[in-house]
C-alpha cells in the first residue's frame, strides 16, 4: 500500500501556495516566467493530498536544468519523472511532455514543484485542468470521489496512484479543450 491519503479541502492551501511560490520566485528571479498554483489544492473544494503541486514555466529547455541546479543549492530534491505522459489528441512528440519535478526541502511544507517550457502541451495541460474544474465544480466533486476511491485501492506505488488517474484526467481534459475554445481561454 502506499499510503495515499486524500482529505478534505483546506481553505489554506492558497496561502500555503503563494508563500512557498513567494521562496521559489526569489530564488529563480526571471528564470521563473510564472510560478502557477496547479493540481488539486489549486481547486476549491476539491479533495486532494495534502500537497502543493506547483508549475514553474520557462522560455527554453535549457532552462529547465538551470532551475533544477538553482533549487538543488537550495535543498530542494530531483524527483523522476522526466516527461507527462501523452493525452489523446494532443502532439505526440517528445518535447512537448519533457518536464523536471522537485521536491521541497526536509522538513518543510510538502509541495511537488513541476518545471515545464512554455507553450508545450504539458504546460497549458495544467492550467486548463485547473480552470475547467474551478469553472466545472460538480466535475471536480466527481473527481475527488474517483481519487478518494482509488487511494483506497491495494496500489503499490504513488506512480501506480497517477497512472490509475491519468486516463482520467484526460477525460476530463478533451471537454475542457472545448469550453476553452467556446471561453476564449488562454492560459
Amino acid at each position: 500500500m502506499t499510503g495515499i491519503v486524500i482529505v478534505r479541502a483546506d481553505g489554506s492551501w492558497p496561502a500555503q501556495y503563494e508563500k512557498t511560490a513567494r521562496a521559489v520566485g526569489e530564488l529563480l528571479g526571471k528564470t521563473a516566467q510564472r510560478i502557477d498554483h496547479i493540481g488539486s489544492t489549486s481547486v476549491p473544494g476539491l479533495a486532494a493530498k495534502d500537497v502543493i503541486d506547483m508549475q514553474v514555466t520557462v522560455e527554453s529547455e535549457p532552462e529547465l536544468d538551470d532551475v533544477v541546479e538553482r533549487m538543488v543549492a537550495a535543498d530542494w530534491e530531483v524527483r523522476p519523472p522526466r516527461r507527462d505522459h501523452p493525452v489523446p489528441g494532443l502532439p505526440t512528440e517528445d518535447l512537448q511532455w519533457v518536464k523536471r519535478v522537485l521536491v521541497e526541502p526536509m522538513y518543510r511544507r510538502r509541495v511537488n514543484l513541476h518545471v515545464r517550457v512554455a507553450g508545450r502541451a504539458n504546460q497549458r495541460y495544467p492550467l486548463m485542468f485547473r480552470d475547467y474544474l474551478r469553472s466545472h465544480p460538480e466535475t471536480a466533486q466527481a473527481y475527488g470521489e474517483f481519487k478518494r476511491r482509488a487511494a483506497a485501492l491495494p496500489i503499490e506505488s504513488t506512480a501506480d496512484y497517477a497512472a490509475l488517474k491519468d486516463p482520467v484526467c484526460d477525460l476530463i481534459y478533451l471537454p475542457a479543450e472545448e469550453w476553452a475554445a467556446r471561453t476564449d481561454w488562454t492560459p
